[in-house]
């Protein structure tokens, strides 16, 4: 054991929508490493709600970056297989379904019919032009999403892996994020927060732009009474970023197999700006 304080789980999460990339790598990388720093066990999950974008080939890309990239994982799916067997986020829909009810309940979800493009037109959800906001729209009308409707100047926290506590207000990260999705599928901040709940995950590794998603849950949380999420160390990691300065995107990579796992020379790379962070952390 280290001299880092012993954590019980962790969890590395895809989405099988599209080939992953260097930075998916980073963090699967990194991930892995703190897992083993802190005495956690990993966990694979994979974020298989969006049955659009979902494709075998990406699926299978995801086991076969993991082996290439030598890492181990104690639970979850080994191959495609068990996936759809045992593992695949459909098998827990009525947990997030249980989660929506509970937030509806409690009278913090309205739906929001509005498309990408009238919404493009407000400086956010909240913006008081948003009609939709004002619960003109029955919760059960067809081709709406439900929106979470966050109090202003709410406050959450978390503690890092120095034990210091972070506090954040979710409206201003995220403002009312959608929950639900116009298709009735629970959207990513529910099915996170309750997935990282049922497994007991007290060990949360993502990258730094999902800051607001991690205030958005913490939110939820509260909400639904999970303590041991509210409990749970987060880490942010610093995002590595393509030739251009940008985030990498899994649309770089598209096409019809991976091109991360075919360049050793991106993996040394990888490898060495993992160890540099660990070593500065």
């Amino acid at each position: 054991m280290s001299e880092h304080s012993a954590l019980g789980r962790t969890r590395i999460a895809p989405t099988p929508s599209g080939f992953l990339h260097e930075g998916n790598a980073f963090a699967f990388l990194l991930t892995a490493e703190l897992a083993k720093r802190h005495g956690a066990s990993v966990l694979l999950r994979i974020d298989d709600l969006d049955n659009d974008r979902k494709r075998p080939e990406y699926v299978e890309d995801i086991f076969l970056t993991l082996e290439w990239l030598e890492i181990n994982w104690q639970e979850g799916p080994k191959n495609a297989a068990e996936l759809e067997s045992a593992w695949s986020q459909h098998h827990r829909l009525h947990l997030y379904e249980e989660a929506l009810t509970m937030l509806r309940e409690k009278e913090l979800v309205y739906a929001c019919g509005c498309s990408r493009k009238q919404l493009a037109a407000f400086d956010s959800p909240t913006d008081d032009a948003h009609t939709c906001r004002s619960g003109n729209l029955l919760l059960d009308m067809p081709d709406t999403a439900w929106r979470l409707r966050i109090p202003k100047e709410v406050e959450v926290n978390f503690k890092n892996l120095n034990g210091e506590t972070k506090v954040l207000l979710p409206d201003e990260l995220l403002p009312d994020p959608v929950v639900r999705r116009r298709d009735g599928i629970p959207a990513y901040q529910v099915a996170s927060v309750v997935d990282d709940h049922h497994f007991g995950i007290d060990l949360i590794v993502r990258g730094e732009d999902l800051l607001p998603s991690t205030a958005v849950q913490l939110f939820i949380a509260q909400q639904l009474g999970l303590d041991d999420f509210l409990n749970a160390t987060f880490h942010h990691h610093p995002l590595i970023l393509d030739e251009k300065g940008e985030k990498w995107s899994k649309s770089a990579g598209e096409g019809k197999e991976s091109y991360l796992r075919k360049d050793r020379l991106a993996l040394s790379g990888i490898m060495a700006k993992v160890a540099a962070f660990l070593a500065a952390t």
